[in-house]
C-alpha cells in the first residue's frame, strides 16, 4: 500500500507543478511559498479532524516532537540555501548538485535508518544518479526543480525560473556576480543535503504517530519559517498586488501540494525511505507528460535517456 501512497505523492507533486508554470508567474517565489503553506496548512489539519486523530497530539513524546520539528527546519533551511544558490550560480549548474538528495538520501537511510544494501540497490542508486546527471540541461533546469526534495519549494522554483541570476552579454552576473564563483555550490550543497535530511528526520518523527498529524504538525514548523523568511526580505507588501489568476492558482497548487505531502508521508511511515523518495521523485513524468501536451515542450535524446535510467532505477528499487 505504500507504494501507491508515494506513487501518489508523486502525481500530486507533478500536478503542482503543472499549475504553478501555468497561473503564477508574477509573484515573489518565497512569498508564492509562505501563502500556499497556508493551503497546506489547512488541508492538513482537515485531514486530521477527518481520521480524528487530533485526540492523540497529547500523545506525542519529546522524541518525536523534536524529529518532527527538526524535518520542518531541515525543509525551511533547504529552501533557503536552494533559492540563494539559483541567486549567485547559474541554473544547470545548481540543479544537479541539488537533485542529488535522492541518492544521499539514500545513502542516509541505509547508515541511519538500517535500510537494506545489496548490488541491485547499488545499481538503482547508480542509475538514478546518472540519469539525473543526464537530465539536466540550461533549457530544461526549472523543469527539473520540480522533482527537488520538498514538494512545496520545488514548485515554487518552477514558478519563477527568474530567480536565476541575469546573464550579461559578456558572461558575467549583474551586482558582480560570477558564474564561476564558488560560493553557489556551497549553497547548492547544503540544499541537497538539508533536503535529504528532511527525508529522514521526517521518517524518524511519524514513526509513532498518526503519519496525518505528523504532516501538519510539520507543515505549521515550515509556515513559520516561510513566513520569518517573507518578512526578513519585506515581501509581504505585494500580497496586495496579487492578481486573481494567481490567488486561483496559489490555491490549487496548495492543495494539490497538501495531497502530496499527505501521500508522501504515509508512505514514508511505511515503507523504506531509500525507495520512497525515488518513487516521489518519478513527478517529473507527470510534469514531462503535461509539458508536451499543454506546452509542446519536447525532451532531447539525452534527456529521455536519462529519464530512462531514472524510471529504470527507480522501479528495480521498488522489486
Amino acid at each position: 500500500m505504500w507504494v501507491m501512497f508515494a506513487l501518489g505523492s508523486a502525481l500530486f507533486a507533478g500536478v503542482t507543478a503543472v499549475l504553478a508554470k501555468l497561473g503564477i508567474r508574477d509573484v515573489d517565489s518565497n512569498l508564492a511559498t509562505a501563502l500556499r503553506t497556508i493551503v497546506v496548512l489547512v488541508l492538513a489539519w482537515a485531514m486530521v479532524f477527518v481520521v480524528g486523530s487530533r485526540g492523540t497530539i497529547g500523545e506525542i513524546d519529546g522524541h518525536t516532537w523534536l524529529f518532527l520539528v527538526l524535518s520542518g527546519l531541515a525543509t525551511g533551511a533547504s529552501w533557503l540555501c536552494y533559492f540563494r544558490a539559483l541567486q549567485v550560480g547559474d541554473v544547470n549548474k545548481v540543479v544537479p548538485v541539488d537533485k542529488s538528495s535522492t541518492v544521499l538520501t539514500m545513502i542516509l537511510a541505509f547508515v541511519f535508518l538500517g535500510e537494506r544494501v545489496n548490488a541491485l540497490v547499488l545499481a538503482a542508486m547508480v542509475a538514478i544518479g546518472i540519469g539525473t546527471l543526464l537530465m539536466i540541461e540550461r533549457r530544461q533546469a526549472p523543469a527539473q526543480a520540480i522533482a527537488s526534495a520538498d514538494p512545496v519549494a520545488t514548485a515554487a522554483a518552477e514558478t519563477h525560473p527568474n530567480t536565476a541570476p541575469e546573464t550579461l552579454p559578456d558572461g558575467t552576473h549583474p551586482a558582480g556576480q560570477s558564474a564561476g564563483s564558488w560560493t553557489w555550490l556551497l549553497y547548492a550543497g547544503g540544499a541537497a543535503i538539508f533536503a535529504a535530511l528532511t527525508a529522514i528526520l521526517g521518517k524518524i518523527g511519524i514513526e509513532d504517530v498518526d503519519s496525518t498529524l505528523g504532516t501538519a504538525i510539520r507543515t505549521a514548523v515550515v509556515l513559520v519559517m516561510a513566513w520569518l523568511i517573507v518578512f526578513i526580505q519585506g515581501t509581504q507588501r505585494q500580497i496586495a498586488t496579487v492578481d486573481r489568476r494567481s490567488w486561483a492558482f496559489l490555491i490549487l497548487s496548495g492543495l494539490t501540494t497538501g495531497a502530496s505531502w499527505l501521500c508522501f508521508y504515509r508512505a514514508l511511515q511505511e515503507g523504506p525511505a531509500s525507495v520512497v523518495v525515488p518513487i516521489d521523485k518519478l513527478s517529473i513524468l507527470v510534469s514531462i507528460a503535461f509539458g508536451a501536451i499543454v506546452f509542446g515542450e519536447r525532451l532531447s535524446a539525452r534527456a529521455a535517456i536519462g529519464l530512462a535510467l531514472i524510471v529504470a532505477g527507480t522501479l528495480a528499487l521498488v522489486m
